[in-house]
Formats: structure tokens, C-alpha cells, sequence
């Protein structure tokens, strides 16, 4: 009786399993491909990509079978190819069954070589399928290369050295700049930093690059995280800059700092604080963005910074304990889109003497933008209100409650606008130009209609006369607050 039972069973079972592996020749079965373009960025000659996956699935209702996997470019290819599991250094694949609504795993890498040129160089292969019923069909494969020199254990700078510009640096470990050495980086120098990479300066360091060829610090990740955000858009990519106690005079013009785990922290200072004159840091023209602690982090010294963005900060946008500090036309923007626990626009702390940074002496913002998302991101802690902090905000668009302390905010414009139904709204980002908060892409220049328009104190002793972008400040009824001044796009001319 069991077995009479279990005969019709397996003859079903049989019937189903025949089915599900029949195969067919149909000339109008195709594979159906996740994409029909494998695209790696540009990346670092040498260095092998991640890798890409492609799937191929088979839709129909039978099997396939696939005669042929080939790379197009044979066993000389740049880019290397496992379809389930299988590597043939010759490029080729034979005999692949693909069941019905299954279907194949095929990973990809590129390895790029070097191509002798400062521009990037691409490449393409082909990877073609042929399947039984004689079908071919093809994936596209394409990436391009970049020449770097490879710094792996570190790279150490023990007397005074211009690095080369004809190709990018790429720095793992860390790049340490030794006291007594003066490590100068000039227009066009490109570094980029491994994960965890950081740049230390006990000597000295002198960042000169131009509007046109800027100096450019940032990780070696060139690839994308998603198809829509590359790594370069993302925080923490790599360290950032420390510059260590008994370091002074430091430059950074036309620097383009980003992706970094910080931007800049300067030591305390080994001067004492009643005597701080010489300057740790001078910063012009530069821009510090998308940070994933501080973006500057200066400690008891002394600091100047000019025509600068520091914007979207994991902590505070600018972090000053101590010292003497003296900004002009700056831009602070505390827009870090990745969470709503970001640090503040600006944080000034004072520790009375024998503290951990000592007294904040002087924080002087004349011509500056400090905003963000919240609704007050400029904070301090202990500042004394005996005279012997000297703190001024001087023509300045504050996004913080307003302050009747003339001593100390001279014709500031505070983010407080009422002219939408008598309410009170925030302004924020709606003062610039481009907030893209899907591709992470900012642009801080003020609309025509921002109220950081003509806000700036043109007669204020030493300011510049031209922008972070080398706009003349003067050219319209007045400059802007910030580091960037008001362009009008051409559509936006007057016709005659």
C-alpha cells in the first residue's frame, strides 16, 4: 500500500523536476541584464577598484544555456570578471546553464594603468554573451585612470620641499611635516588621503594655490558610494589637518579642503596668553566643507581668516577655545544634511587662567555670514563680561536671537525675517544660491534677494576688494557679507 502511494508522488516529482530543467533553443530567448553598462569612475592608475556586480537573468520559461562568456579584450583586458564563481585568466567562459527565473552573478574590477598625462585617460571593453540559440549579446565595460604617486607607509618631510605638481599625491599613513621643515604646496598640488590618513605639521606648512588651480586636500575615494553620491561628497574620508604646538605661521591660500574627518586643529599655542602674537594660521580664499567633526579647531593661538566658506560640519563649523582670532568676510554655514545633532556655527569658549585653553582675548567677525538650521548656531561658554574679552560682530548676518549689546554687534542683520504674513521665518538657506540636498551639492553665493545683500562695511580698515572668486566687491551698490558677492547671471542682464 505504501508503495502504490509513493509511485504517483515520484513520477510527479519527476515530471516537475524534467520541466524545470528542460532547455530551450528558442531564437527569441534573450538574458535580461541588471544594466547594460558597467561604468568604474576615473580611479587611481595601479590600484584595483571595488568591485561592480552585473546580474543576467533568465525571464523566460525554460532554461538557457549560455556557449560563451568573452571579454572582448581577451586575456589583456584591464578589467577582470568571476561569473558564478569562475575566473579564466584568458578571458573566456564556457557553457553556463541559467535555469528558468534564475540567473548569473558576474562581478567586475578594474585594475587602470598608468597613462602618462595629468588628465584622466578612459578605457572600454566589451564583455559579449553568446548563447545556444545563437544570440550574442553584450555589456559594455568602461573606467577611466589617473597617474598619482602611491605614498604608502607615509610620506615624511624632514627639510624644506615643494611637492610636484604633475600628478596627484596619494598619501597612506600620513604625511608629517617634521620641525625645522617647511613643506610648501603650490598652485595645482592635489593630495588625497587614504582612510585614516591625516597631515601633521610640527614645522611649517605653506598652501599656495590660485583661483584657477587651487590646492586640493582630500581622500583617495574617487568612485561612488550610490549612482547619485560620490565619496567625495561624503564626510570622514580621511583624517584632516593638525597643526602641532610650537607650529606658527602657517598659510593656507586657495585651498579646497573637503570629505575629512576634520579640517584644521591647531594645537594650543606655547606662547602665554597675555603675550600671543604670532600667528599659528593665516587663511584666505579658502574653503573648508563637508566634515564629519570641526571644521576649524583652533586652541589658544592666534588666527586670521579671510574670504573663507567653513560649511556642513558633524561638529562645530568653527570651534575657538582660547586665543586671539580675527575673521573677515567669511562664510560659516552649519547645513551638515546627515543628522540633525551638528555642533553649532560658531563656538566660542574662555577659561580663566590655569584652564585647558586659557582666556578667549580676542573673536572679531566683521563682514561675515554665520547661519545654519538651527535656530541659534552661535554659542559661548565663560565669556567674561569684564572688557577682558574683546568680542565684535561688525555688519554680520547672524542666525541667532537678536542682541542689543552695541559694544558688540555693530549693524549686524539677525536671521529673523517678518515680511512673509508678519510671521516670524527663518531664512537660512534660502539666502544663497544652490541647496541640492540629494546629490549634496552647495553653492553659498547670495540670490539677488538675499539679505546678506550690500550688508558689508566697505570702509572697515584692511577688508578686501575682491571675493573668494575674485569678484570685485565694488561693482554694485555695495559689498556682501560673506565670502562670496552677488553675481548676475547673463539671462539676468539688462536688454537695451
Amino acid at each position: 500500500m505504501k508503495l502504490k502511494f509513493l509511485l504517483p508522488l515520484l513520477t510527479l516529482l519527476s515530471a516537475a523536476c524534467s520541466d524545470y530543467e528542460t532547455f530551450s533553443d528558442n531564437p527569441n530567448f534573450r538574458l535580461e541584464f541588471s544594466q547594460d553598462t558597467i561604468a568604474f569612475d576615473t580611479l587611481i592608475s595601479t590600484i584595483p577598484s571595488s568591485t561592480k556586480t552585473l546580474y543576467a537573468f533568465n525571464n523566460n520559461g525554460n532554461g538557457m544555456r549560455v556557449s560563451t562568456i568573452q571579454l572582448e579584450g581577451g586575456a589583456k583586458s584591464l578589467f577582470r570578471v568571476n561569473v558564478d564563481g569562475r575566473y579564466l585568466s584568458d578571458g573566456i567562459w564556457h557553457d553556463f546553464e541559467v535555469l528558468k527565473h534564475d540567473s548569473l552573478v558576474i562581478r567586475i574590477e578594474m585594475t587602470p594603468p598608468e597613462v602618462g598625462s595629468t588628465e584622466p585617460l578612459y578605457f572600454e571593453d566589451k564583455l559579449h554573451f553568446t548563447l545556444e540559440n545563437g544570440a550574442r549579446q553584450t555589456v559594455v565595460l568602461s573606467g577611466g585612470s589617473i597617474d598619482a604617486y602611491i605614498m604608502k607607509g607615509g610620506l615624511i618631510i624632514e627639510s624644506d620641499q615643494t611637492l610636484l605638481t604633475d600628478k596627484a599625491y596619494v598619501i597612506y599613513d600620513s604625511l608629517v611635516v617634521m620641525k625645522g621643515a617647511t613643506l610648501t604646496l603650490t598652485e595645482g598640488t592635489r593630495l588625497m588621503f587614504h582612510d585614516k590618513a591625516a597631515l601633521h605639521v610640527y614645522g611649517k606648512l605653506l598652501v599656495q594655490g590660485s583661483l584657477e588651480k587651487p590646492v586640493v586636500l582630500r581622500g583617495d575615494r574617487m568612485d561612488h558610494m550610490f549612482d547619485y553620491l560620490l565619496y567625495d561628497n561624503t564626510p570622514s574620508r580621511w583624517e584632516g589637518v593638525v597643526i602641532h604646538r610650537g607650529s606658527y605661521g602657517n598659510e593656507f591660500y586657495q585651498c579646497d579642503l573637503h570629505s575629512s574627518l576634520f579640517g584644521i586643529i591647531v594645537e594650543d599655542t606655547e606662547q602665554t596668553v597675555p603675550e600671543l602674537t604670532k600667528p599659528s594660521v593665516i587663511i584666505d580664499c579658502s574653503i573648508f566643507h563637508n566634515i564629519g567633526g570641526d571644521g576649524l579647531q583652533f586652541n589658544n593661538c592666534v588666527s586670521k581668516v579671510t574670504n573663507t566658506q567653513i560649511s556642513n560640519t558633524l561638529g562645530h563649523t568653527v570651534n575657538l577655545n582660547g586665543g586671539s582670532h580675527f575673521f573677515t568676510y567669511c562664510t560659516l554655514a552649519q547645513f551638515y544634511p546627515f543628522t540633525a545633532n551638528r555642533g553649532d556655527g560658531l563656538h566660542l569658549v574662555s577659561c580663566k587662567d590655569g584652564g585647558e585653553y586659557g582666556l578667549l582675548r580676542k573673536a572679531h567677525f566683521i563682514n561675515c555670514v554665520i547661519t545654519g538650521y538651527g535656530d541659534d548656531v552661535i554659542m559661548g561658554e565663560n565669556i567674561p563680561q569684564d572688557g577682558s574679552c574683546d568680542y565684535l560682530f561688525h555688519h554680520s548676518f547672524l542666525n541667532t536671537p537678536i542682541v542689543e549689546e552695541p559694544d558688540h554687534f555693530v549693524d549686524c542683520v539677525f536671521d529673523r525675517d517678518k515680511k512673509k504674513n508678519e510671521e516670524e521665518k527663518l531664512v537660512r538657506q534660502d539666502n544663497f544660491v544652490l541647496f541640492d540636498t540629494e546629490n549634496f551639492i552647495y553653492d553659498f553665493t547670495p540670490k539677488d534677494s538675499s539679505m546678506i545683500r550690500s550688508l558689508a562695511d566697505p570702509n572697515y580698515e584692511g577688508v578686501p576688494a575682491f571675493d573668494r572668486y575674485g569678484v570685485s566687491r565694488l561693482a554694485d551698490e555695495g559689498p556682501d557679507a560673506g565670502c562670496y558677492e552677488f553675481v548676475k547671471k547673463p539671462d539676468e542682464e539688462e536688454q537695451p
